[in-house]
């Protein structure tokens, strides 16, 4: 069974996710100003009504601009995400770390952040994955408390799980 993080190492955790995504947003930046840059060059001026590359380079800015304020939207969700600590008897909610079991005795480490679901990494010698509430799995755990079982996924994929531990 993977170790159970108490509060100091839940901040790390959570300090770990935003620095990756402050890495994210450095590079959504950089790439935003690189196509901004790109869409203003004289040589990307159109020589003919058929001549598209001004304005594809312009949609590029365009789109690198908008990814960068995602990016700088996920930071910020993260930086005002509270860690706390779990009782026995708490809920699920964002900020949990949580420990699942299947019915093959393996075992799935999340984190319910407000973003950034999906994203996996390697921490402390765990694999972690983030959820948010608005995956189905988040959305299935929320509320949920240690000791609780629950199936997920569809047929063959379809899973039986228990609530290990929520931290």
């Amino acid at each position: 069974m993977p170790e159970q993080p108490n509060l100091t190492a839940k901040k790390a955790l959570r300090d770990y996710l935003l620095s990756y995504l402050e890495v994210r947003y450095q590079t959504a930046l950089r790439s935003s100003e690189i196509a901004r840059a790109s869409a203003a060059d004289k040589a990307n001026v159109a020589e003919n009504k058929y001549d598209t590359l001004g304005t594809e380079a312009s949609y590029l800015a365009d789109g690198q601009a908008k990814r960068a304020l995602a990016c700088l939207d996920d930071v910020n969700a993260i930086k005002g995400m509270s860690v706390i600590n779990f009782k026995l008897d708490d809920a699920i909610v964002i900020g949990a770390y949580i420990q699942l079991v299947d019915q093959d005795q393996q075992f799935l480490c999340l984190f319910l952040a407000p973003v950034s679901g999906g994203l996996k990494f390697h921490y402390n010698d765990t694999d972690i994955m983030i959820i948010t509430p608005q995956s189905p799995l988040g959305h299935c755990l929320l509320g949920k408390f240690v000791d609780d079982e629950f199936y997920f996924g569809e047929g063959a994929h379809k899973k039986h799980f228990i609530i290990q531990s929520i931290n």
